[in-house]
Formats: structure tokens, C-alpha cells, sequence
């Protein structure tokens, strides 16, 4: 598969933004109720409420690439705890504790916080004005 080498950086900026975009769509609906989902309208002081802020913002900020490596780092880490708190007491298969999204998202921003957010970010764009 050597012929896709060359498209590497420019898949690693789209999934940064599709999964900032991901990201982004359960904080809007937690605190601007779209789309419609069973978390929409929750207390800011929960728990979910938090995720959502971090969501939110974290979201945006992935979609941009801007601080690519630190919003993601604190995704996962808040995707991993999402999954533990949330999913795990149901089971322990993912497939069957409803879990995999949350896993995939705290892996793909591990990922993230590793490689950067690739050559279509602002953090590419601070870093050639530099």
C-alpha cells in the first residue's frame, strides 16, 4: 500500500477534523440541544454537563488543529473516563456495554496527541510563520 504514502499527512488532518467534528456534535447537543439526542438540556454541573464543555470547546479546537496535541491528549483522557464510568459497570464486552465509540475516540485523540494535527491545521500554520 506504499502508493497511499503520500496522502499520509493529508489524512491525518481529516481525522483530526472528522473526529473534532464527531466530538463537537455531542456537546452541541448537550448545551445547544442539536441534534436532538437523550443528553440534551443536562445540568452544567454534572458530570455530562462537564464532558460537554469539554466537548464543546475541545471539538472546535480539533476541527481548527489549533493546540491539536494538548485538546486532544485531555480528550482522550476524558473518553477513557467516560468509558469507565459510564460503559464498563454494564459489561465487559464494548459491543455489549455500548462502549466502542468511546474507546475509538479516546484511542483516535491518543493518536492524535502524538502526531499533531497534520499539515491542514493553524498549528501548521503558527509553526511556518515561525
Amino acid at each position: 500500500m506504499g502508493f497511499l504514502t503520500r496522502f499520509e499527512p493529508l489524512f491525518l488532518s481529516l481525522l483530526r477534523v472528522m473526529t473534532g467534528l464527531l466530538i463537537l456534535q455531542h456537546g452541541t447537543s448537550k448545551y445547544l440541544g442539536f441534534p436532538v439526542g437523550p443528553l440534551n438540556n443536562i445540568p452544567m454541573q454534572s458530570m455530562a454537563g462537564i464532558a460537554g464543555l469539554f466537548e464543546l470547546v475541545g471539538g472546535v479546537l480539533l476541527v481548527i488543529g489549533l493546540f491539536t496535541r494538548p485538546v486532544a491528549f485531555l480528550l482522550s483522557g476524558m473518553t477513557a473516563i467516560a468509558y469507565f464510568t459510564v460503559h464498563a459497570g454494564r459489561g465487559f464486552f464494548p459491543l455489549l456495554n455500548g462502549g466502542n465509540l468511546a474507546i475509538m475516540f479516546s484511542f483516535v485523540c491518543l493518536y492524535l496527541s502524538a502526531a499533531g494535527g497534520g499539515p491542514f491545521s493553524v498549528d501548521a500554520l503558527i509553526r511556518q510563520k515561525e
